[in-house]
């Protein structure tokens, strides 16, 4: 298996070839099918991807063609302008402002227009300036000063803060960040430009109601009401199965290339996956490496592996046995990631700010104090608790035959440390359960997901570990460390990054919010007859161009 490195910032020369990459097979004389079905390795719980619970989900795989933004992300995670949709200027950089325009064309399925309300409404609910929306990551979002939309118009200035020039600004106002906001005007009957002006009036009462529609009209269920549901994309929600798979078809609105496929259907990994693979039910899989086991792939398959930019890692509860850092200490001094490294057959991974790329960076937060958590110390771990018994309850989205490894591994080596570990996995098990304290460790990547679960930006990613943060599952508050995430994300001097990273490896290493483990690898399974999938180490992953996949036949 070969690592490749995730850079910060590549351009877009990858992503527009395999965006071609249908374009010569039409000469072929082959047909192209009419349906694809497509595999994932997370549950499909809601269109909202922005969420806690939908950023951890498979969401982002499904919708990356269904909601589109200003931008995508490419095969190689790398920031790439979706000119369908619009354009953005930068038209200031001490403040740093950005002219953002909606292509005039640019309209959802529903034939209701996209305008700058939509992205009012995504910089209101992840920004953290209003606590009722259940956002996953301010990141960025909390940055921007104002925005100059004038309701029902396809144009927007973001100003941001005096001294808050967020490095990846690409990020913001891209594909699934945005949902409709007119769906919410008509639930609550707010008329056109009515959630905006609430929203940027600071009408309390209004926004609160707004708020929790946000985070709960779009959840997906077999009897759900279609019309609450428009596209912004090639693709449109058609239906949602009783086995909780998504059904797409093409978006008869879209205005830019139609989709090469009309129908794609996304199917949340089950249990079944060998079978279904040998039956060849499905056309493409995109899972975390061995988290079905050893699959055996019939000769009309091709695998690729590569890894992602998310990182597993032990997620500790906010409350329960390992509220006090003495306890999670206990248990990371007693977890082999050395030995659970090696049977994921990559290096064991110390970053915790840095984590969604590789580069010199990560070696400036991999401090000394990380060597005491390389290799299991059930004595050191007796020593942490003071010799009491302790009894933790470690959880993960199941089936996953890895993680179920994982943590059989850490229970057999806790075990001499007095640390009693109980398998509770379940198949809804995700960030929420920490939540309710069903369990006391999430094995999961970034905020919680079964899958890659990153932005593929380690400044978005760090906010994880921010207080407030919608997706800091641990409930970490830690003065300094906010700061450090907070000028990380507006400093490009490399010397002055590293001396932040290095500065936050030792308090990390101390409180021991979340314990990293490995970089989860992927696995992408396509049928010989597919073409132009190409896998993504973002938690938006090989589904970024489905409305190029071609299934011939």
């Amino acid at each position: 298996m070969t690592n490749r490195l995730i850079p910060r910032r590549l351009t877009a020369l990858s992503a527009v070839l395999v965006l071609m990459g249908t374009l010569g097979l039409t000469s072929c004389g082959d047909s192209a099918a009419d349906s694809v079905d497509y595999a994932i390795d997370g549950a499909l719980i809601s269109y909202n991807t922005n969420t806690t619970d939908g950023a951890a989900s498979g969401g982002p795989q499904a919708f990356a063609r269904v909601l589109t933004g200003f931008n995508y992300h490419g095969p190689d995670g790398q920031i790439v302008g979706d000119h369908d949709f619009g354009s953005i200027a930068v038209v200031g950089r001490t403040p740093l402002i950005l002219d953002y325009e909606i292509k005039p064309e640019a309209v959802y399925s529903d034939g209701k227009p996209i305008t700058c309300d939509d992205m009012v409404l995504a910089w209101a609910s992840q920004s953290g300036r209003f606590t009722w929306f259940d956002a996953a990551n301010r990141a960025g979002y909390t940055d921007i000063a104002s925005i100059d939309c004038a309701p029902g118009q396809k144009k927007a200035r973001v100003s941001f803060a005096p001294d808050r020039a967020f490095t990846d600004y690409g990020q913001l106002f891209a594909a699934t960040s945005m949902m409709p906001s007119h769906v919410i005007a008509d639930v609550l009957g707010l008329g056109d430009g009515g959630v905006t002006t609430a929203l940027l009036n600071n009408d309390g009462p209004a926004v609160e109601r707004i708020a929790q529609v946000w985070n709960s009209t779009w959840d997906l269920t077999p009897d759900l009401d279609v019309k609450r549901f428009p596209s912004s994309g090639p693709y449109k929600l058609e239906s949602v199965t009783d086995e909780g798979a998504v059904v797409l078809v093409a978006n008869d609105k879209w205005w830019g290339a139609p989709p090469v496929t009309g129908r794609v259907t996304v199917w949340p990994r089950g249990s079944d996956m060998q079978d279904r693979v040998n039956e060849g039910t499905y056309d493409v899989v995109d899972i975390a490496t061995g988290s079905s086991g050893t699959l055996n792939l019939p000769d009309d398959y091709v695998r690729t592996d590569s890894p992602s930019a998310g990182v597993e890692q032990l997620i500790f509860a906010p409350a329960g046995p390992l509220a006090a850092v003495p306890a999670r200490r206990a248990v990371a001094l007693c977890t082999p990631r050395d030995v659970i490294a090696r049977n994921a057959t990559v290096p064991v991974f110390d970053s915790r700010l840095n984590s969604a790329t590789e580069d010199a960076y990560g070696v400036a937060e991999t401090t000394p104090e990380a060597a005491g958590f390389a290799v299991a110390n059930p004595d050191a771990a007796r020593d942490a608790l003071g010799n009491r018994p302790l009894t933790v309850r470690i959880g993960y989205q199941s089936p996953n035959a890895r993680l179920a490894a994982t943590v059989g591994s850490i229970a057999q080596s806790c075990e001499r440390a007095g640390i009693t570990v109980e398998d509770v996995a379940a198949e809804d098990i995700g960030p929420q359960s920490l939540r309710d304290n069903q369990i006391d460790v999430l094995i999961a990547t970034t905020g919680g997901a079964a899958g890659s679960g990153s932005s593929g930006s380690s400044v978005m990613d760090a906010y994880s570990l921010h207080s407030g943060n919608g997706n800091n599952l641990p409930r970490y508050a830690n003065e300094r460390i906010d700061g450090i995430i907070s000028t990380v994300a507006v400093v490009s001097d490399p010397k002055e990054m590293a001396r932040l990273l290095g500065e936050a490896g030792p308090i990390l290493w101390a409180d021991m919010p979340t314990l990293p483990l490995y970089r989860q690898q992927r696995t992408l399974l396509t049928s010989t007859q597919m073409y132009a999938v190409s896998s993504n180490p973002t938690r938006w992953g090989a589904g970024w161009n489905m409305d190029r996949w071609r299934l011939s036949q």
